[in-house]
């Protein structure tokens, strides 16, 4: 079982800030609080007056965090620029463009439209570190001690109206030449619901694009990356080539073959390290084991990670690497992009295809999957009920019957309340069998 140690936080996640909006934390005042406190880390990080870009999905909160945030930046004498509906990938590429010291994304990514999120990025457009997500936990607690700041001292606002056409003309340079390629899209009611299709007609695709009319209730609402029954549905009774689809926040990407098949992020990272004759390629503990032999018959090692493209993200820069992602269609592609970006993966992802000269139906057939079983167990404390003595126990006893045939991996969620049951083997009956064992002892905390 696979094991990292994070920081202890009280608010952030391995992803910003998420909950209800409008419930604790995320409440307009808190908002608020939040953006001071992170004016100040940010101006004392940057020396002097810190400039802030904030993007946004379609979610009917965000309108309301938006504002909330921008308050309480420019009560400490941060400048903002609003960037409109915009991809994360599209902030974190602004950010580095404008030169911010910092960008920000309202989002809840695949989750539905009553939750949303608040995450940030550093001057790089990477994630922001640890470290600085942890002094602005700290920043909060001494607000009320801080002198005022009034007059031109103050920050301004401004909206900048280019940023989605700058971010759709650097993903046009990224795009292969997709004339006569027959594509169906599911842009999620999401932020991706513009520049998807405007980047892959541009790339000559010949484009059919579903879930592009968001009205701040239904993103990700029976669609985008985590439902993709209906874009198979379209793509085999269309006669399509394939079909591409996006989450709320169209980070991360997911592919039907023309049968239908989902196609993910397994199946991503083996082809593009295929492709691009990669040295090194990071998944997560989640990978499948089928992805972990098909490399190493390529010679191309494999190195796992802890559940999360941040994990995924510091394993690629220890190890000097560019290729990395998760099977939920989170890919890293570390020369192009320093966050995931589920536009450019498909783009390069076909590119990939066209380079090897093979389909998505091949691929589809030729990563054949491990049987793998995943129990999500809803708890008042994760931490507790991984440490319980009886569930380590199990996990133990699990891994011994399972040597050399599969693994189990037991894990907090990042963004929810839950305790995630994963275990992987030759024998579904057998996987059923001891996830469901070690879930029960997991419910029992």
């Amino acid at each position: 079982m696979t094991t990292v140690q994070v920081a202890q936080r009280r608010y952030f996640g391995t992803d910003g800030v998420r909950g209800v909006a409008g419930e604790a934390p995320l409440t307009a005042d808190w908002v608020l609080r939040l953006g001071m406190a992170a004016a100040v880390v940010l101006q004392a990080a940057g020396g002097g007056r810190a400039t802030v870009v904030i993007g946004k999905d379609t979610r009917q909160s965000g309108d309301m965090l938006e504002a909330a945030l921008a308050a309480g930046l420019t009560s400490r004498g941060v400048n903002v620029i609003h960037l409109g509906v915009l991809p994360t990938p599209g902030v974190s590429f602004l950010t580095r463009y404008l030169k911010a010291e910092a960008g920000v994304v309202i989002s809840a990514s695949h989750n539905p439209y009553q939750d949303n999120g608040i995450k940030f990025f550093g001057k790089s457009g990477e994630k922001l570190s640890d470290e600085l997500e942890l002094q602005i936990e700290a920043a909060l607690d001494s607000l009320d001690a801080l002198p005022p700041v009034n007059g031109v001292e103050l920050g301004s606002v401004t909206d900048y109206t280019e940023a989605e056409r700058l971010y759709a003309d650097f993903l046009k340079t990224q795009a292969p030449d997709l004339s006569g390629l027959r594509v169906a899209m599911d842009c999620a009611n999401g932020a991706a619901y513009r520049v998807g299709p405007r980047v892959f007609q541009a790339a000559g695709a010949d484009l059919f694009a579903i879930y592009t009319t968001p009205d701040g209730r239904n993103i990700n609402r029976d669609c985008g990356s985590t439902h993709m029954d209906n874009l198979a549905r379209i793509v085999r009774e269309g006669g399509y080539d394939l079909g591409v689809a996006f989450d709320g926040d169209a980070d991360r990407a997911l592919f039907v073959d023309s049968r239908g098949n989902v196609v993910h992020g397994d199946h991503l990272l083996l082809l593009n390290a295929r492709a691009r004759g990669e040295r090194g390629v990071v998944a997560t503990v989640m990978s499948n084991m089928a992805l972990e032999v098909k490399l190493q018959e390529a010679g191309i090692p494999l190195i796992r990670a802890a559940v999360g493209d941040r994990y995924v993200h510091e394993q690629l820069q220890a190890g000097s690497l560019h290729l990395g992602g998760e099977q939920s269609g989170h890919v890293l592609f570390l020369d192009r992009s320093p966050t995931g970006d589920g536009i450019l993966t498909a783009l390069l992802s076909l590119a990939a295809l066209s380079q090897l000269g093979t389909t998505l139906d091949e691929l589809h057939d030729e990563l054949v999957m491990f049987p793998q079983t995943l129990v999500n167990v809803r708890v008042q404390d994760k931490a507790a009920a991984v440490q319980r003595p009886q569930v380590q126990a199990a996990v133990q006893a699990a891994e011994q019957r399972l040597s050399g045939r599969g693994r189990v991996n037991l894990r907090p969620s990042g963004t929810e309340q839950l305790v995630r049951v994963m275990v992987e083997g030759p024998d579904e009956a057998e996987i059923q069998e001891i996830a469901q064992g070690i879930a029960g002892l997991v419910a029992q905390a």
